[in-house]
């Protein structure tokens, strides 16, 4: 029935790197894992669903915050060793750290930079 995930090479551990980036504006928003159940759900959902290494477990993309990635899109890499999900980011936040980007850093004169600035505070976000 769903042929098309096998053709996904998943790694030793049974998953894949989906790299998940903006649809209207083409910024990337973040770097994730997924495994086939991942995958299996975000495009019968709609919304982006990951493995979480850390927690060993799916984590749907917003399940604390809020802040849902509405799947758009599906590609493959040319070697099929990579995942893009083109999302709509909703409340425009990707990051726990309250940025629309993970990648908020960058490289300046031999250190990392934050150049993005907290759209919202985290612990407005996460209440525990």
């Amino acid at each position: 029935m769903n042929e098309w995930l096998d053709e996904v090479p998943w790694n030793e551990q049974g998953l894949v790197p989906v790299v998940t980036q903006d649809f209207s504006s083409g910024r990337v928003l973040g770097v994730a894992w997924m495994n086939r159940e991942a995958l299996e759900k975000t495009v019968a959902s709609e919304e982006a669903v990951y493995w979480s290494r850390s927690r060993k477990r799916l984590w749907r993309k917003g399940e604390q915050s809020g802040h849902v990635q509405k799947l758009r899109e599906v590609r493959i890499d040319c070697d099929a060793d990579a995942l893009l999900l083109r999302v709509e980011q909703l409340g425009g936040i990707a990051c726990h750290t309250g940025r629309e980007s993970c990648f908020f850093r960058k490289l300046q004169d031999g250190r990392w930079v934050a150049t993005d600035p907290v759209l919202k505070d985290p612990s407005l976000i996460y209440k525990k």
